[in-house]
């Protein structure tokens, strides 16, 4: 379906459930596009906070049988409906189209899927507006790893970066080599593996990283933790919950050290891995940090602290906060416009792909 611009852009509504159950995100977002450039603002964003019993609810969705599964992915429509009627119900202009992520439940390209839930054509239905969803299968049914997909946002929208990264759940980082040619990849675990030691002392989730800050490394578990040979791969690679729970979460689950010293340990696997996964060629590298770990401060010293001459950047809060939304919202906009929007440099496809299911209210 062909949007036509307006005089004042292309003004879209990106929505992101991440790994890490934080809670729902919105981002209405207006893009331009100058000559070969694309420009953005975000005009209005709101994270919707999951209820305890969600939150509950959609840590064990991968637990669900088949038609507990697909019960909860229309409920997801229903309550991200609500959320984006909410969210819209003061704005003078409604968005061409709603680019929703969803929320991820299976992530195994090596089977041949991947599983969001958040039924497209209940969002469309039940608020009138076009939704763009299910952004990765196609590249999965190509031979892809449907992941990562922000890298063409980062590419795009963020071009005066050598490297942008994004401490999301799980970490994931994309930057271009000499010549043009781009890389992306997800990196190690992130906010999932952080928060779930965060748990283990009564919060969400480590503010500032006050606990971590306070603790010592294990030195036992950062070698368990940076052993795994999906450190040294540097193709085309995603992961997923399914990989962290095997691989891990065991060696903290059932760890007797204090939660400090395990967030402590975590924020510096973190770094180090960032580090090693930084490309070679540039020694003074310009990086932008995103994502919900970009707020912790402690977790951002301690990326600094290895990634040595490496610039840091963290942008403002609404970019740290809502820039996966953003990028959906973008990838949405591509998607309607008939253009690719997933990238095969970065998820080792066939080839490009113009991705994404589209449901007209």
């Amino acid at each position: 379906m062909e949007i036509k611009k307006r005089k004042q852009g292309f003004l879209m509504l990106g929505i992101m459930s991440g790994t890490s159950l934080d809670g729902l995100d919105l981002a209405l977002c207006r893009f331009d596009k100058a000559g070969k450039k694309w420009q953005y603002h975000i005009e209005k964003a709101h994270t919707v906070p999951y209820k305890k019993t969600l939150q509950k609810t959609l840590s064990g969705i991968h637990l669900l049988s088949g038609e507990a599964l697909i019960e909860l992915h229309v409920r997801m429509g229903t309550y991200m409906s609500d959320a984006v009627l909410s969210f819209l119900k003061d704005c003078p202009e409604k968005p061409m189209a709603i680019a929703s992520h969803g929320h991820t439940v299976y992530h195994q390209p090596h089977k041949g899927f991947t599983f969001q839930a958040g039924s497209g054509a209940v969002l469309a239905a039940n608020t009138g507006i076009p939704v763009v969803c299910d952004f990765r299968s196609t590249d999965v049914a190509l031979g892809g790893q449907g992941a990562p997909l922000v890298p063409m946002g980062d590419k795009l929208l963020f071009p005066d970066y050598d490297v942008c990264v994004n401490l999301g759940g799980i970490v994931n980082l994309s930057y271009a080599l000499p010549g043009g040619k781009c890389m992306a990849f997800d990196v190690c675990a992130g906010n999932q593996l952080l928060n779930l030691l965060a748990l283990r002392e009564g919060k969400t989730f480590d503010k500032n990283g006050r606990i971590a800050r306070n603790g010592k490394i294990i030195p036992d578990l950062i070698k368990k933790l940076n052993a795994h040979p999906f450190y040294t791969k540097r193709q085309a690679k995603s992961l997923g919950r399914e990989w962290l729970e095997k691989n891990v979460f065991p060696h903290v689950s059932n760890a007797e050290q204090s939660g400090a010293d395990l967030l402590h340990t975590s924020c510096h696997h973190i770094g180090m891995q960032l580090a090693k996964a930084m490309p070679p060629h540039v020694k003074k590298a310009k990086v932008l940090l995103t994502g919900g770990g970009a707020m912790n401060s402690f977790l951002v010293e301690t990326i600094q602290q290895y990634c040595g001459a490496a610039k840091i950047v963290v942008p403002d809060t609404p970019t740290i906060c809502f820039k996966e939304a953003l990028v959906f919202a973008f990838l949405g906009l591509l998607r309607m416009r008939s253009e690719e929007n997933v990238d095969c440099t970065y998820t080792g496809a066939l080839r490009n792909t113009i991705s994404g299911a589209v449901y007209l209210p």
